[in-house]
C-alpha cells in the first residue's frame, strides 16, 4: 500500500482517486477551485469508459443516470442523411454509448472518494520526480503523484518541460436545452467548416454542441446570436433547439490538443487524461481515455511495477485515438475500435 497524491479534482482526477482508494491506498485530491464543479454540458462514455467504470465499482450508478446514446449518423444541411450507423450491430457487437450530465457523473465520482481526501482550494505550484508537491498549503509527499490538472497541466512540467497546446482550427459550442417539443432523431449535421450535433439526456433535455472552423480567438459579441446566424437555417430541429436556449448557458471555448509527448511519466510521477493527451472531442474520448488511464495506472502501481509500465500502456492507447480511430465494421460503417486494456 501507499500513498498516492492526485493534483486535479476533474473527472480524471476522481476516477483515480477512485482506483487508488479501492486497492487500499491513501489518497489525497488537492484541487484549486473551492468546490469541485462541472461545466453545464452533456457527456458521452463509450464502452472502453464504461468498462473501466465498472472496475471503479461506479458503472451501475452511472448507467441509472444515463441513457444509450440515440446517434444516428450523420446529415445535410438540408436534413439528407449522408451517412447511417447500424445501431443494433453496434450495441450487439461493442455496446452502445451512454449519454448524462456532466456534473451528474462528477457528483457520482465525487461521492465514491472519502470525503477527507479531497482538499478543495488549494493551488499546486510545481511537483517533483521525488513525489512531493508544493501547493499553497505547504507541501505533500506521496509514492505516487497523479498529474490530472488538464490541458495546462503544472505537474506536466515536471516530466515533459514546457509543453504549449496547439490550437485546432476550430471553436465549439455547447449548450443543455428543454425543447419545446420531443426530438426523437439524434447525431449530426455536416456543413463546410461546420457540424452541430445532437444528443439526448435522460431528461428529456438535449445537450447540443456545434463547431466552426473559424481563426483562434474569434471575438463574438453573443454566442446564441452567432449560433442562430450560422445554424438557425439547418435542418429541425435545431432551430427550435436554439430558439429554445438560455443564452447565459451557452458555452464556447476554443479547442486545443496536445502535441505527443515522449513519455507520461517521470519516476513517481504519472500524467493522465488531458494533462498527458489531451485531444479533441471528434470521438468523445477525451474523458474516456481519462477514466482507463486511471484504471490502468493504479493497477500498475498497485502491482509495485515501475511507472513505464503505466507509459507504455496509455501511450499505445492514446496513440490509437489520436491516429487511428476507426476500423472498418462488416457493413462498411465506421466504428471505433475494440476497447481492451479495462476487462475485468
Amino acid at each position: 500500500m501507499g500513498k498516492a497524491i492526485v493534483v486535479g479534482g476533474g473527472i480524471g482526477g476522481l476516477a483515480a482517486a477512485i482506483a487508488f482508494t479501492r486497492r487500499g491506498w491513501e489518497v489525497e485530491v488537492l484541487e484549486r477551485a473551492p468546490e469541485l464543479t462541472a461545466v453545464g454540458a452533456g457527456i458521452s462514455l463509450w464502452i472502453n469508459a464504461v468498462r473501466a467504470l465498472d472496475v471503479l465499482g461506479v458503472g451501475n450508478s452511472v448507467r441509472a443516470g444515463a441513457i444509450e446514446s440515440g446517434a444516428a449518423g450523420f446529415r445535410g444541411t438540408g436534413g439528407e442523411w449522408l451517412s447511417r450507423l447500424d445501431i443494433a450491430g453496434m450495441r450487439d457487437r461493442f455496446g452502445l454509448p451512454i449519454v448524462l450530465h456532466r456534473a451528474d457523473l462528477l457528483e457520482i465520482l465525487r461521492a465514491a472518494v472519502p470525503e477527507s481526501a479531497i482538499r478543495t482550494g488549494v493551488m499546486v505550484y510545481s511537483a517533483l520526480p521525488d513525489g512531493t508537491v508544493v501547493h499553497s498549503e505547504g507541501e505533500s509527499t506521496g509514492d505516487v503523484v497523479v498529474g490530472a490538472d488538464g490541458i495546462h497541466s503544472v505537474v506536466r512540467r515536471a516530466v515533459a518541460g514546457v509543453v504549449a497546446p496547439v490550437y485546432a482550427g476550430y471553436t465549439a459550442w455547447r449548450v443543455v436545452v428543454t425543447p419545446t417539443e420531443p426530438v426523437h432523431e439524434f447525431g449530426e449535421t455536416l456543413g463546410r467548416g461546420e457540424r452541430f450535433g445532437i444528443l439526448g439526456l435522460p431528461d428529456e433535455r438535449i445537450y447540443c454542441f456545434a463547431t466552426a472552423s473559424v481563426p483562434e480567438r474569434l471575438p463574438v459579441a453573443d454566442d446564441l446570436a452567432e449560433l442562430l446566424r450560422r445554424f438557425g437555417g439547418w435542418h429541425d430541429p435545431i432551430p427550435g433547439l436554439l430558439a429554445a436556449a438560455d443564452p447565459a448557458a451557452v458555452l464556447r471555448h476554443d479547442i486545443q490538443e496536445l502535441p505527443p509527448l515522449k513519455t507520461f511519466v517521470a519516476d513517481r510521477i504519472a500524467l493522465l487524461g488531458d494533462a498527458a493527451h489531451a485531444m479533441t472531442p471528434t470521438l468523445g474520448q477525451g474523458a474516456c481515455q481519462a477514466i482507463e488511464d486511471a484504471v490502468v495506472l493504479a493497477r500498475v502501481a498497485d502491482a509495485g511495477r515501475d511507472l513505464t509500465e503505466y507509459d507504455r500502456i496509455a501511450q499505445a492507447a492514446a496513440h490509437t485515438h489520436h491516429h487511428h480511430p476507426f476500423r472498418a465494421a462488416g457493413d462498411g460503417a465506421a466504428i471505433p475500435r475494440a476497447p481492451t486494456r479495462c476487462r475485468a
